[in-house]
């Protein structure tokens, strides 16, 4: 083996170093390191392993974007730094040449604030990603009080370039009029309320009502082969679950390949009939 051999493969083999190598460093009880900082860490590495939800078409031939599952559940001390790892991964996958929109859910009570709302603009302008890769998701807030201070952070973000998403999509009236008001680029809904019947197909018409809207929809827990039958008969856009992909680290995200693994697995599971769209 030549010597340029040779480095070719130690560097490819230190490429896909998995995060355990250095969790285990990091972890070790001689380093010093109180409890809390060693639960801290090891949360850390739990996250950078399965916290990254892949979103795929309806039809699950491309990879469209990730959801950053640990902001869902915060709280107020680990939000900006839990922020920070989201842009940090999205500007990993994008000087890796990958083009991945990343959906970092938002609380709104802090977007709300001007303390929180100053800091997530430091954050995003400092990430230097391009328009379109960042987008925040929210939820309406608790009372029509804090209403109008949740819109004004919120534009002041949209400033940047930032997209919404609206997450938790019931149909309630005070949501659709938050789509059209705010302009909401995504919409999250749960199949499961299709399977219940507690959301109707009519409400996802009327986000659609004009054809110029920027709106797209976007099919949570898809977990049932019913559930993709659905989401292609409405004309969803976009869906993540269980039968899609299992969440994955972010080195992980950059195996997906539109052409190769997405079709691989979606060809395990067939859900459109061969003369559908057209396929003869």
């Amino acid at each position: 083996m030549s010597p340029k051999s040779r480095l070719y493969t130690l560097v490819k083999a230190w490429k896909n170093k998995p995060f355990q190598e250095v969790r285990d460093a990091c972890g070790a009880p001689w380093l010093g390191l109180s409890s809390q900082a060693l639960e801290d860490h090891q949360s850390w590495s739990k996250r950078q392993a399965i916290s990254h939800e892949p979103i795929f078409n309806c039809k699950g031939t491309k990879l469209t974007g990730s959801l950053f599952r640990p902001l869902l559940k915060t709280t107020d001390v680990q939000l900006l730094r839990l922020f920070m790892e989201g842009l940090d991964t999205i500007a990993y996958w994008y000087r890796s040449g990958r083009y991945i929109p990343g959906i970092l859910p938002i609380p709104m009570h802090a977007v709300s604030s001007n303390g929180y709302v100053d800091a997530l603009s430091d954050l995003i302008l400092n990430s230097r990603l391009p328009v379109g890769l960042i987008a925040l998701g929210i939820k309406l807030p608790p009372d029509p009080e804090s209403a109008a201070t949740c819109k004004e952070g919120l534009w002041r973000l949209r400033r940047l370039g930032v997209l919404l998403h609206l997450i938790d999509f019931s149909g309630s009236p005070e949501q659709l009029r938050w789509i059209t008001e705010m302009q909401i680029e995504g919409v999250h809904f749960d199949m499961r309320k299709f399977r219940d019947q507690t959301l109707s197909s009519d409400v996802l018409s009327q986000i659609r009502n004009s054809p110029y809207s920027p709106t797209q929809i976007y099919a949570s827990n898809v977990l049932l082969m019913k559930d993709l039958e659905n989401a292609t008969h409405w004309q969803i856009d976009h869906c993540y679950g269980g039968l899609m992909m299992a969440p994955l680290s972010r080195h992980q995200m950059l195996q997906i390949n539109d052409s190769r693994i997405a079709k691989a697995i979606f060809s395990l599971h067939p859900h459109q009939h061969p003369n559908q769209n057209g396929d003869k």
